[in-house]
């Protein structure tokens, strides 16, 4: 999606300790979001959370008025795949699967993650399928340390999908439409990374390239649908999605996860 030109943009050492600033504005307005999404809460609350803790930090929300996206996170429950407006009258309930999408921009430079949080007590097939998609996310953020082309990547996160699809006794379904993306001074920039796919294809990864990778995993289909609203999309079975986000820069010494949060803090 957003494509241009196929080059991805490589970026100087102080770059990317610029988008790693970014990085812990996001990092950090997701701690909060995480920790205050209870049954009974809106996704219209979290929302104004998350866009008063980006201000705090002299930073504005990537994501609203984007493309005329009015919000500044994307809070998508349960079937909701991606997307998903927030709205005070969209009350959380016990056992729903909530996945929030944060992107923030520093001093020019973004950040841009995403989590799917447990609502209460969730069922263990909700569970698991949250465990499958950060699962497949983190294993494509590990293959950046021994990847030659954008869709070693790929192959990763559809292969470690597979092994938690095998390892659950289910099928899950990986919605291909949407991707990663490389990432810099704008939120979506070359190149287009897909969630799945054969190795060895793609652009030549190099040290100072960052990519946002962002798998999506539903319970049942693959197939996504777009609401009337002109954003949020669901899965076209009604069943139950999940979505985790990094932002993670290549370098000589291994991936460098951007937007993950300050051992620190």
């Amino acid at each position: 999606m957003f494509r241009r030109r196929n080059t991805i943009e490589v970026k100087t050492r102080g770059e990317l300790d610029a988008m790693r600033r970014a990085g812990l504005v996001v990092a950090r307005t997701l701690d909060l979001v995480r920790r205050s999404a209870v049954p009974g809460a809106s996704t219209g609350e979290l929302n104004e959370l998350a866009e008063q803790t980006i201000r705090d930090a002299d930073a504005v929300p990537s994501f609203k008025g984007y493309h005329g996206f009015p919000a500044s996170i994307c809070a998508s429950v349960n079937e909701q795949i991606v997307h998903g407006i927030p709205t005070r009258d969209r009350v959380l309930n016990d056992g729903d699967l909530l996945s929030v999408d944060c992107g923030a921009i520093l001093d020019g430079w973004h950040g841009d993650s995403a989590v799917t949080i447990e609502i209460g007590t969730v069922p263990d097939r909700d569970r698991a399928l949250s465990e499958a998609t950060r699962a497949a996310m983190e294993a494509g953020v590990a293959a950046i340390g021994s990847a030659a082309r954008l869709t070693d990547i790929s192959h990763a996160i559809e292969t470690a999908a597979q092994r938690s699809a095998a390892e659950h006794g289910v099928e899950y379904g990986m919605i291909a439409e949407y991707g990663g993306h490389g990432i810099g001074r704008e939120m979506h920039m070359e190149p287009f990374l897909p969630n799945l796919g054969r190795p060895g294809r793609g652009p030549k990864l190099t040290s100072g390239m960052a990519l946002a990778i962002e798998p999506m995993l539903t319970a049942g289909s693959s197939e996504a649908v777009e609401l009337d609203d002109g954003w949020t999309v669901v899965t076209a079975d009604g069943s139950r999605a999940a979505h985790w986000e990094h932002t993670v820069a290549i370098t000589d010494d291994g991936p460098w996860v951007l937007t993950a949060p300050d051992d620190n803090s």
